[in-house]
């Protein structure tokens, strides 16, 4: 019996030639139906394919019955409600690389025009049939200075395109190594405040908890005047609300958009400024990236239907079936854990060690996957997975220690010790009967609280006062106290670990650094 694969969305010609060409495939193109049918068309497929058009959702899984893979022909996973699929054991995919140098190239495309408003030279000329040179001053690149937010495969190739340019470069990434852009000539910052002072910022990161809202009024009042900003990444980077107001009062001189928080953003607000230059989504709009995103697309689908493979799969889980129910919790807790870590002390990572003590130790190399998949998962957002983990960690030179041995206080305990260039951080935890999940140890201080909610992280000095002053700085900043734990480690140092109701500021934040006992402070949430 033939396998049923479903394009939801528009591909490129190429997608399906190779599937009409699959002896036992057989394929549906459903990009030109509407989403209301498409529920009646997937319901009997193996592998759907589909792009930015087609949400994931309740809907969508609700209908399907023998779906096996969700191929998400790009690299965003936005609209794919991953979880969701998990939970139905239906893998996700996508294809992280085939659109990088359309990707850049859009980039300069929004740089160049960011210096020069062609765009709106070009319109002014063409549509208006008005020519007054004098309007259209625009600046030169050359001995400007481009601040690049992320230095991964897109942004490090757009730092190497703008040295062409003559521009100066700085980049801001705490996930990468720092002599990925010192060996580039590229200037790197650990102080992001170095990037607000550039004469044009771009941004290219994944869109995960710590980067939605990387860019909001506090940091435009930072910035230049005169800034000019791009965004060819993801919509919801930079605060659409605060980034309106920026361009409205001119502190943004210029501003180009490929993305939005909500798509399609036809009548957007901010196509109603004059300084801004938005187009619809197209960065991977190349005939060359469409046909090696349908290509690879297609083939991955392909291959899921037989079963045969499932590249960058997203959620492919580890074979836990070997592992017996009581020690299965332990591999949620060590991700957990893990992802807590990262959060806590942020940085380029340079070795993870995990160390099980008890019985729960005979399924070390399961714990390990389950941790980098944690503690990867701030700096690659959902593009780690249990499959790729490993081979991530290899490529970034991280340090993995494994170590076990028998448990004193506890039956089993799991303990994960990240270092990063900044700092080190070691937490430790347990799964008690009834299957709660606790974290015991923070250091070396004896804590006890579910790793669950949003976090304060504070150490201090331990004297008298200190509880006072945090919570008078939590009072003033609104923020609503749930719960409050706190440990010492009897040699001068405490730490609470402070639950709230609330996101926490980044003004908050920095208040709670300036209290005159604080050693520092972070904030997490699970």
């Amino acid at each position: 019996m033939k396998k049923k694969i479903v394009v939801c969305d528009a591909l490129h010609n190429m997608a399906f030639k190779i599937l009409g060409e699959q002896d036992d495939i057989e394929y549906v193109d459903a990009s030109s139906e509407d989403k209301t049918k498409l529920l009646d068309i997937i319901a009997d497929a193996d592998v759907a394919i589909t792009r930015s058009s087609t949400d994931v959702d309740d809907k969508f899984l609700g209908a399907v019955k023998n779906l096996k893979a969700v191929v998400r022909a790009g690299v965003g996973v936005d609209n794919v409600d991953i979880e969701g699929c998990s939970k139905k054991g239906i893998i996700v995919m996508n294809v992280p690389t085939a659109n990088t140098i359309a990707a850049v190239e859009m980039t300069m495309c929004h740089l160049l025009n960011a210096a020069r408003k062609y765009v709106n030279s070009a319109n002014n000329l063409k549509i208006d049939r008005i020519w007054k040179r004098e309007l259209w001053y625009g600046t030169e690149l050359k001995d400007k200075k481009l601040g690049i937010i992320g230095f991964g495969n897109i942004g490090s190739r757009v730092a190497k395109r703008a040295k062409a340019f003559d521009m100066e470069i700085v980049t801001y990434d705490p996930y990468i190594d720092p002599s990925k852009a010192i060996d580039m000539g590229v200037e790197y910052t650990k102080n992001f405040d170095d990037i607000l002072e550039c004469d044009f910022i771009t941004i290219h990161t994944p869109k995960t908890k710590e980067t939605i809202n990387m860019i909001t009024t506090s940091e435009i009042e930072k910035m230049k005047d005169g800034v000019r900003l791009i965004n060819v990444a993801r919509g919801g980077l930079y605060n659409e609300d605060d980034l309106y107001e920026g361009i409205k009062s001119g502190k943004i001189a210029y501003c180009g958009i490929d993305v939005f928080n909500k798509e399609p953003a036809n009548n957007h607000k901010l196509l109603e400024l004059d300084n801004l230059t938005a187009t619809p989504h197209l960065g991977a709009n190349t005939v060359e990236s469409q046909q090696n995103i349908a290509v690879q697309a297609v083939e991955s689908a392909i291959n899921a239907a037989r079963g045969s493979s499932f590249a960058n799969a997203l959620n492919m889980p580890v074979d836990t079936s070997k592992t017996p129910k009581e020690f299965q919790s332990y591999l949620d807790l060590i991700q957990k854990l893990a992802y807590l870590a990262s959060q806590i002390n942020k940085g380029f990572i340079k070795s993870i060690k995990v160390t099980a003590l008890g019985k729960v130790g005979e399924y070390l190399d399961s714990l390990v996957t389950f941790a980098l998949v944690g503690a990867l998962k701030e700096a690659i957002g959902e593009n780690i997975n249990y499959v790729n983990a490993k081979f991530i960690a290899d490529e970034k030179n991280i340090e993995i220690i494994t170590q076990k041995d028998k448990s004193n206080i506890f039956k089993n305990k799991i303990e994960i010790k990240l270092i990063t260039e900044n700092d080190s951080i070691k937490l430790g935890g347990t799964v008690f009967e009834s299957n709660i999940q606790k974290i015991v140890n923070i250091n070396d201080i004896a804590l006890d609280f579910k790793p669950k909610g949003k976090m304060i992280f504070f150490k201090n000095e331990d004297k008298p006062g200190v509880i006072a002053k945090l919570s008078q700085e939590l009072y003033e900043g609104g923020v609503n106290i749930v719960d409050f734990r706190l440990g010492s480690d009897h040699k001068g140092s405490a730490l609470a670990v402070v639950l709230v109701d609330n996101e926490l500021q980044k003004q908050t934040i920095e208040k709670l650094n300036n209290i005159q006992e604080c050693k520092w402070v972070a904030y997490a949430s699970l």
